[in-house]
Order: C-alpha cells, then structure tokens, then sequence
C-alpha cells in the first residue's frame, strides 16, 4: 500500500513551483489551454497529480489514507491559487473516493469548471466533472497533432472514441469524414460539441454508438474501409461480446480492426497497460508484421509535461517504455493489403 506522508506547505510549494517554471513556456494568455501540471509520481508526491484545462485545475487524489489525501490538496490548492491567480475554478477527484460524486469530482473552489479547452488550435468540448478522468486525455497530445497533420482528404475510424478528440482533430485537418464509435452516446455527444465549437459541418462525422466487437464486425460484413484507424482502447474493459485487455490481447485487437483498412492506410495503435514494458510492447507489434500486411512507421512520444522534465524528476517509471517514453505506447503502423 502506498501511503502519502504529512508533507509541509512549505515541501509542496517547492514542488510545485519546480514543476511550474518548467511549464510557464506552455502556458497561454487566453488561458485556454491544457496540460498536466504536476505529475507527483515523477515529481516528488505520488498522492497527487494536477490537470490544467483552461483556467480550472483538476487535482487527483491518489493518496490510500482519505484524510492525508485531502490535507494534501487543500495545500496545493492553496499553492496554486497563490502562484497562478488566473485560475478560476479548482475540482478534486478522489481515486479511493467511497461515492460516485467524490470519483468524478467535487468543486475545490470556485463556481463551475471551465467547459472547453484550445489545443493547436482546434477547440474542444469538456466535462471535467461527467468521468472518473476529465474527459479529455492529455498524453495523446502529439497524436492529435499529428491527425491534424496526417488525415487530409482521409476517412478516419476511432474507435473506443470516448469523447471523440482524435476524431475531431483529424476533421479540423480536412479528414473526408470521421466515424466515432463508442459504447456510450452521451461520450460522443460531446465529440459533436467540439465540433460546433470549431464551425466544423457535423455531417462530416458520425457517431456509432455500440459494442467495439458487434460494430466492427458489423462493418467488416458491409465491406466498409477506411485510410486510418484509431485504436485507443481502455486498459481493461468487458461486454458480452469480447474482453479488452490490454496487458493479454493488444494483438487480437489490432487484427480485428485491420481487414478495415485501405492499402497504404494507418493502423494506429494505443497501448497504456503500465505494466507492459516498451520492449514487450513492441516484441508483439513486430510480430504481427512478420507476414508483411503491417509495418511500424513511427512512434508518437507523450508530451514531456505529462511525464515531467529532467530538472524536475525525482523517479524513474514502474515499467522501462523503452523505445517509448512513458507507459502510453503510441505506434503508426503501416497498412499493406495482398487483396484487391
């Protein structure tokens, strides 16, 4: 069990301030945007994580003890409202939380949370407060960078789409048409926010919400492909259709989507099981390249405020990523087809 010692409000203002003038370069006058602030794992406390969206910290709460937990953030809070007074609004989650209010988040401070963020330019919807995350998934920053840069004139896929900003990202950069498949539509919903929030045609998406085997069968049957396809499942997640589990099958979910893509297309594969190292990883991709159909093009890194910064690490990851950066392994794989 870990436990979270009594740190003084002097040690954690050190902390933060550490992990605070190694970010200042990505901080914007609009305060729209959003970032991971302190990462405690690596930086020092591992009770504690901060999420900046927009001008609301999101501050999670890892601790095993409830009260050393709360003492905890009530000083970062205190800290941060301090040393960035913009902020105007503050939401703790608390991963131990014994109620669905405490997991999801609570107000810290402030009215409400702020309801969208801009990144590279493209606007997107969040509800800090609708998951046990925030809605939004911070480590795949360079990934949408690199739809918003790779998917011009493309048909797109994501699946396990979640709130949708991958495929958002790949319309803002001129993708044909997206498709957003998810389990649950109020998710989705919020991928048709983004999209207004960016004046982005809403026919140039839709949404398919339902089970990830059911749906990709079902698709398969229709002879639908698709220049790229996103896969970005969760760790561990359960229908009666199928298992996903990232630790076991990464392998068997890659197959299944690739019949879906053109030749020449992408496969882009999302693996964040903390305990497969980067070597494993890659072992099992290469692997499923050994017949030619797939080739490993390029590794997409997690932004380095995510992870933290040399200046501002203290410890080193569970598992080495390695040739990854961190335990969110992000590979481009290459689609070639032997059929027409």
């Amino acid at each position: 069990m870990r436990l979270v010692g009594r740190m003084s409000r002097e040690a954690v203002a050190n902390l933060l301030e550490n992990a605070i003038a190694a970010r200042e370069g990505l901080f914007d006058a609009a305060h729209e945007t959003a970032l991971r602030l302190f990462n405690g794992f690596f930086e020092g406390e591992p009770g504690l994580a901060i999420d900046l969206y927009a001008s609301t910290a999101v501050f999670h709460d890892y601790a095993d003890v409830p009260e050393q937990g709360r003492q905890l953030v009530e000083e970062a809070a205190s800290v941060l409202r301090t040393r960035l007074p913009w902020l105007r609004a503050g939401v703790v989650k608390v991963r131990q939380g014994k109620t669905p209010l405490e997991k999801r988040g609570r107000m810290l401070f402030g009215g409400s949370p702020d309801t969208r963020i801009c990144e590279h330019g493209v606007r997107y919807a969040v509800n800090l407060r609708m998951n046990r995350d925030a809605s939004f998934y911070l480590d795949t920053r360079n990934l949408r960078a690199w739809a918003i840069g790779s998917m011009r004139g493309k048909t797109v896929l994501n699946t396990f789409a979640y709130t949708g900003s991958l495929g958002v990202a790949a319309i803002a950069g001129g993708a044909a048409g997206v498709v957003q498949l998810d389990l649950n539509r109020r998710f989705l919903e919020m991928a048709r926010a983004s999209l207004v929030l960016n004046g982005l045609p809403e026919d140039s998406t839709r949404l398919l919400e339902g089970d990830f085997w059911s749906q990709i069968s079902r698709l398969k049957r229709s002879g639908t492909r698709f220049d790229c396809v996103f896969l970005d499942p969760p760790f561990f997640a359960s229908t009666p259709k199928g298992v996903v589990d990232l630790a076991r099958n990464s392998p068997r979910l890659i197959n299944k989507v690739r019949p879906l893509i053109n030749d020449g297309g992408h496969l882009v594969s999302v693996n964040n099981a903390l305990f497969v190292s980067g070597r494993d990883y890659m072992e099992s991709v290469e692997a499923l390249c050994a017949d030619g159909c797939l080739s490993i093009e390029e590794i997409i890194p997690v932004p380095d405020d995510f992870i933290a910064y040399p200046a501002t690490r203290v410890r080193g990851p569970v598992t080495d990523p390695a040739p990854f950066n961190h335990a969110t392994k992000i590979a481009v794989l290459r689609v070639r087809r032997k059929d027409p």
